[in-house]
């Protein structure tokens, strides 16, 4: 069964177009900054990342605008890995009010397991996503 994450975020004003409503690229910095949490969640925080000289680059993103938090809101990205590759994984986000379960967007990411040969800034090579991630993310067994 796949974990899921949880990351709480409130809408602040820098976080807002004119209007007062979010702004969309909003969404993305949150799908992005909860991948991370869930690889932070599976063992590899950003220190032991950079430590073991891995990165997540991403090669697909979209998101689903379905309704709109206004500034001051109060929300939850919900994430959990949809597809397993060998070194390629889907993370699928759903951003809700909690207090309403209100859904405002779906999205996903691809990333790709990655390692520099070299140190960062260095050509990057996929490679195999470490077992203790799988596991800890609920992959289904090989």
């Amino acid at each position: 069964m796949a974990t899921t994450g949880r990351l709480h975020r409130t809408l602040a004003w820098g976080d807002c177009d004119p209007a007062g409503i979010i702004y969309y690229p909003t969404y993305y910095r949150w799908m992005d900054a909860a991948t991370w949490a869930l690889v932070a969640q599976a063992g590899f925080p950003a220190a032991r990342m950079r430590a073991e000289q891995f990165t997540l680059p991403l090669v697909d993103s979209q998101c689903e605008f379905l309704s709109s938090p206004t500034f001051g809101d109060e929300c939850e990205v919900r994430s959990h890995v949809s597809r397993w590759g060998r070194s390629s994984f889907t993370v699928s986000h759903e951003v809700v009010l909690p207090g309403e379960e209100r859904l405002l967007a779906r999205g996903s990411e691809s990333r790709v397991w990655c390692q520099y040969e070299s140190g960062p800034g260095s050509a990057l090579r996929g490679v195999r996503i470490p077992d203790e991630v799988r596991t800890a993310l609920g992959a289904p067994a090989p």
